[in-house]
């Protein structure tokens, strides 16, 4: 949680960082000469500030887009959870256990979780939907199957 006293994190990025991080979130892989041309700074300044956005956790990592059709495991889901705030960390912790939850958000509104559910067959998803629900601490599940992704 963000205290008075810390910085946000856009303040601590100048305008240049932000134009990297927002080209490299539509293609991680571009070359750093084609960045460096994009932000009107040499090379060597483009390597520079990715290294400190990755030596200061900005940038976490790197990850691959796939289409639909090649997904590993394509039937996916979002599901919406309300637990009981005494439990809340339990309920997190048990979702975790589970390989085909792939993310847990914490969301304001009537839900307090959003999981994304990611599983090879309609049958196997269906299991670990009832596991999940019969789970101590949960009061209020709903599913959403994505039928489409648009890229």
């Amino acid at each position: 949680m963000m205290t008075l006293c810390q910085p946000r994190l856009k303040d601590m990025l100048d305008n240049k960082d932000q134009q990297l991080i927002s080209l490299l979130r539509k293609d991680a892989r571009t070359a750093t000469v084609t960045l460096a041309k994009k932000l009107g700074v040499s090379r060597a300044t483009v390597q520079n500030r990715i290294c400190k956005l990755e030596k200061n956790g900005i940038i976490l990592g790197y990850t691959l887009k796939l289409k639909p059709e090649a997904e590993i495991h394509p039937v996916r889901l979002f599901m919406n959870i309300s637990a009981e705030a005494k439990n809340e960390a339990m309920v997190i912790n048990r979702l975790h256990q589970h390989p085909e939850v792939v993310a847990i958000h914490h969301t304001s509104g009537h839900w307090d979780l959003i999981a994304e559910i990611r599983a090879e067959t309609l049958p196997q998803l269906n299991s670990l939907l009832g596991e999940i629900r019969l789970s101590e601490g949960i009061l209020k599940t709903e599913t959403n199957l994505l039928l489409d992704t648009i890229l």
